[in-house]
């Protein structure tokens, strides 16, 4: 077996890979709300649907949205099985006293958590990537745009106008706001950011990405909901 095999499997090469994972996903977040903020637009869906149409069309943009799910995958996999390990060790240390500075343990229930949003995102990806792709969506023309596109505008709007699921919506935007808080500080503290120096800054900077940007995601849905 090579290093970089041992390296990866082994716990702190899983810990890396959790934390380099999750700063793509971080980062992601932004991009896709900068997307999702185009719903708001009074315009009768064209900026968000060319937004979809160039997101799902562009080669550059295929090639990284492949990325996005293997490592969604990966993160997901990658925290279940460090999960276990740690749930493993505890029970081997029931008896042990041991120390560590709160911003360095671990939060309670990440891993339930964590399958929270997987759970989310699946619901997601069928309710929209899925019909985006594969569903009967009618096709619209804009006179600015040089061809037709897909409709998802109307599906999006649609499916906002549901309570349960405005309701669900929220509820998981807060689960994620709660992983982000953690999960900022957990991937800067595994890459050696950890020092006493930056916590304070790293600090704020996750606390407020963590509220800031699921906050926005929510506001989407009911703003669309309560417009009718």
């Amino acid at each position: 077996m090579s290093w970089f095999a041992r390296f990866i499997t082994s716990s702190i090469g899983q810990k890396f890979v959790m934390a380099l994972t999750g700063l793509f996903l971080i980062l992601f977040l932004a991009v896709h709300l900068a997307g999702n903020l185009q719903l708001l637009k009074q315009d009768g869906g064209e900026a968000f649907n060319t937004y979809a149409h160039f997101m799902t069309t562009n080669p550059l943009i295929k090639t990284v949205s492949y990325l996005l799910y293997t490592f969604i995958l990966l993160h997901t996999i990658q925290g279940i099985l460090l999960w276990r390990y740690n749930r493993a060790a505890r029970g081997q240390q029931r008896y042990a006293v041991v120390y560590s500075r709160p911003e360095e343990r671990p939060a309670r229930g990440m891993a339930w958590l964590g399958i929270i949003i997987f759970v989310f995102i699946l619901i997601h990806l069928y309710q929209f990537w899925f019909q985006m792709h594969w569903g009967e969506l009618k096709m619209v023309a804009y006179p600015a745009y040089p061809h037709e596109v897909k409709d998802l505008y109307s599906l999006v709007s649609a499916t906002y106008q549901d309570p349960v699921f405005v309701i669900f919506y929220v509820a998981s935007m807060v689960v994620i706001g709660i992983h982000l808080w953690h999960g900022f500080w957990s991937a800067f503290h595994t890459l050696g950011l950890g020092h006493r120096k930056y916590v304070p800054v790293v600090r704020f900077i996750g606390m407020a990405y963590a509220i800031v940007i699921p906050l926005l995601f929510a506001i989407i849905p009911v703003i669309m909901h309560l417009k009718g």
